[in-house]
């Protein structure tokens, strides 16, 4: 007759002798050093609770936004969009946010990018320019204004329906 052990596949770290699962259904594990926080997802499955999901929504960060001859230090929660950063940078330069072009790592982000997705850390550089097409017109309207040059057709018209 062969006799059969019974293999354990998970440790039990609750004091009290209960098993891991039984245990962290009561509440809070402890291990040496921490503390162990579980959650109930809503499909019933038992997992350790995210400590950074918590952290990330509340936790505010100084991105160094760099124009072509200044610095600006803008907090901003990791969380918000690069269109929303736009809105604060608005407020301190005097650029529309269509007139923005934002860089992050050398790309041109949009506005509907999170920061926290695309990377962007506490104390990162952003750079911003002014969009050439837009900086172009502007030009060419203060010489028209200046009656220096002849604008000859306007860029904008207006459409009845």
């Amino acid at each position: 007759m062969i006799k059969l052990r019974c293999k354990k596949f998970f440790r039990s770290n609750s004091k009290n002798g209960s098993t891991g699962a039984a245990a962290a259904v009561g509440g809070d594990t402890k291990l040496a050093g921490g503390e162990i926080k579980w959650e109930l997802r809503p499909g019933g499955m038992l997992v350790q609770k995210r400590e950074c999901a918590e952290k990330a929504g509340d936790s505010i960060i100084t991105l160094k936004v760099s124009t072509v001859s200044k610095w600006h230090d803008i907090s901003i929660q990791a969380t918000s969009t690069f269109g929303e950063l736009k809105m604060i940078l608005s407020m301190v330069t005097g650029l529309e946010p269509k007139e923005q072009r934002l860089l992050y790592r050398g790309k041109e982000r949009e506005d509907y990018e999170y920061l926290h997705m695309v990377g962007v850390k506490d104390k990162d550089k952003v750079l911003l320019f002014e969009d050439p097409a837009i900086k172009e017109r502007k030009k060419l309207l203060n010489l028209a204004a200046n009656g220096r040059v002849q604008v000859i057709g306007s860029s904008y018209h207006t459409i009845c329906v």
